[in-house]
């Protein structure tokens, strides 16, 4: 299907849709048109041949419904829709809420940073511009006061010029541009530890709110008020699941009940669930991390007092690792404050995709309908079938889990967010599912069951019952993120995923890196070597060949060559050997020589031989 609508045909329908809306007086985001459109395209009641190419009377027919539904104030599936775009487009997490946080500080105190950080030389006048400058960076950045404060400023003026006195910015300038900006920051994280320090002490603090007691009321109240609203919503879907179950069996009871309303509304409910589910596990994980905190802050007080205690003067080399470890201290707490006042926001505005609750379905009609009708809660129903499990030797081939033979059980990825995999295709309800029966494993995806019955049925034919929760989804889009169906539905809302690629609702499409690669020659070479296009070289050869013929090659072999072998020897090559002495001396004598006369005889028989000395004395040489 995703072939059959091009980008451009998207944008047309979304920008029909949301000029009719406008003129309707409702103004929509661009990403909730377009889910609906897709979502209309995939509904098979409109009967849109998804194989085809949608013709212009098809598109005209597709902007008229996703008119009609948008501007269905009574819709529950509208507003859940409504509600899974809010909170995609809204929500993020804690590291990327702090990360969005410090780029929007970084980007508010650019100017002045580079202010301070740009330019050379600077007469007088201009470096103590430049200095009151710092003064305003590092009440900025901390965020402990307004710079329209002057105790405030008094404050950080005197706490930068005991760190950094004004007769030091000369070498300050002389430094590149980012030892310039390293030092800054860490002289505003010095100057916030040495104010948070004199806080502590009743020495100013001038600005500064009391962070760890503001959490300490905050938190918990946040908590349960999340808890309250969690409570309600959760009263809601058990109520209406108790009905639609009753509806199924006898509808003439009800027939002043609308049966699909209510299923809209059971999914509008269960929805809400798991988002105050997420908003609670984050304020939970602030609650913990502000509890550290609060151990952290008291013990770097108590360090940096004793530090300073009765000290006239202090190395710094001692006591600025300590302020700069209270000022990252208080810059936590700050950041827990962010996070429980987007927390709060996020629960308040959620608030209003539930009001057509109210409307719907009002307190006194819902007694009325319940009288006689046993309602059950989620823990209760999983209470009920705690006794039963699946028999695992009913099934040749199907692998089902159970907590005592799986490791890490309770970490393992359930599909249908944890509900039944039988009653979503089957009755169209979401019942709670109870892995205590059995968890069946079916193409490496674990499924779990509200009932044994449950269990057995879908475990027949798993394909089929997965594609009826397929097909319920394409009627009930709002069951596509509930559910967690994204992998089933990656085609959905391209145009939101691109101005939105890293929310989580709607998955990328999937994309991967591919090769392919041949043989450089199939088949056998037939390449012939000895060709040659060059007749000088052909001429070549033939005289080469021609004088060949008149050659003769001659051996002979001696008596005393024959039948010899050859032989090989192999030594080791000598290798250097060299010694060192402690000293070295040396001496110069002089060179004998000697001479004998005589030897050769003369003209008398007897020989006379004489010895002539001539060697050198030693002291002449």
């Amino acid at each position: 299907m995703s072939g059959e609508l091009s980008p451009s045909v998207i944008k047309r329908i979304i920008r029909q849709v949301g000029l009719r809306c406008a003129a309707q007086g409702q103004t929509l985001s661009e990403t909730l048109v377009a889910f609906m459109v897709k979502a209309v395209v995939l509904d098979p009641r409109n009967d849109f041949n998804v194989d085809r190419t949608l013709t212009e009377n098809d598109i005209q027919d597709v902007i008229q419904l996703c008119v009609t539904r948008l501007l269905d104030t009574t819709n529950p599936s509208l507003s859940t829709i409504k509600m899974q775009v809010y909170f995609d487009m809204n929500y993020a997490n804690r590291d990327e809420l702090l990360s969005e946080q410090e780029r929007v500080l970084e980007g508010k105190l650019a100017p002045v940073a580079r202010a301070i950080t740009e330019g050379g030389p600077r007469a007088q006048e201009e470096m103590e511009n430049v200095y009151q400058k710092m003064v305003t960076y590092a009440l900025l950045r901390s965020g402990l006061g307004s710079p329209t404060d002057i105790e405030a400023v008094r404050e950080v003026t005197a706490a930068l010029q005991s760190v950094f006195p004004q007769t030091e910015m000369i070498t300050f300038i002389s430094l590149s541009k980012k030892d310039k900006e390293q030092q800054l920051r860490d002289l505003a994280m010095l100057v916030t530890g040495i104010r948070l320090f004199n806080k502590q002490c009743q020495k100013g603090g001038s600005g500064i709110d009391d962070l760890p007691d503001i959490l300490k009321e905050a938190i918990p109240s946040a908590t349960r008020t999340l808890e309250e609203r969690l409570s309600s919503c959760r009263l809601l879907a058990y109520r209406y699941t108790a009905l639609l179950e009753s509806m199924q069996e006898d509808r003439h009871r009800f027939s002043r009940l609308s049966f699909l309303k209510l299923k809209e509304a059971l999914f509008n409910v269960r929805q809400y669930e798991a988002f105050l589910c997420i908003l609670q596990s984050n304020a939970i994980t602030s609650a913990r991390e502000v509890e550290s905190l609060n151990v952290q802050l008291e013990a770097a007080m108590m360090v940096l007092e004793n530090t300073v205690r009765n000290k006239t003067s202090i190395e710094s080399k001692d006591v600025f690792p300590l302020f700069m470890e209270l000022s990252n201290l208080w810059t936590s707490f700050q950041d827990e404050m962010l996070l429980l006042s987007f927390l709060t926001n996020m629960a308040d505005n959620l608030q209003q995709f539930l009001e057509i609750q109210s409307q719907l379905f009002p307190e006194e009609m819902l007694k009325s309908f319940l009288e006689g009708v046993t309602v059950k809660s989620d823990e209760e129903r999983i209470k009920e079938t705690m006794g039963t499990r699946v028999n695992v030797s009913d099934f040749k081939n199907q692998e089902w889990l159970f907590p005592e033979t799986t490791d890490n059980f309770g970490q393992l990825l359930i599909q249908y967010h944890g509900f039944c995999a039988h009653s979503i295709g089957v009755k169209g309800i979401t019942l709670p599912g109870n892995p205590a029966i059995g968890i069946l494993k079916h193409r490496d995806k674990y499924y779990v069951f509200s009932s044994k019955e449950a269990a057995y049925i879908f475990a027949q034919d798993p394909d089929k019952f997965i594609q009826l929760n397929v097909d319920r989804a394409k009627k009930y889009a709002e069951l596509i993120q509930l559910l967690e169906l994204h992998h089933q539905f990656e085609y959905l809302v391209p145009h939101a995923q691109a101005r939105n690629a890293r929310k989580g609702s709607i998955k990328s499409l999937p994309k991967h890196d591919s090769g392919t690669q041949t043989d450089t020659h199939i088949l056998p070479p037939t390449i012939v070597r000895s060709y040659e296009w060059n007749e000088w070289e052909l001429r070549r050869k033939a005289i080469k060949l021609a004088n060949l013929r008149r050659k003769l090659t001659h051996a002979m072999q001696t008596d005393l060559s024959h039948m010899r072998r050859e032989n090989f020897t192999q030594v080791y090559l000598p290798k250097d050997v060299g010694t060192q002495t402690k000293r070295d001396n040396s001496s110069n004598v002089p060179k004998p020589q000697i001479f004998l006369k005589g030897l050769r005889g003369g003209s008398s028989p007897t020989t006379h031989m004489v010895t002539v000395d001539l060697t050198r004395p030693l002291d002449e040489t």
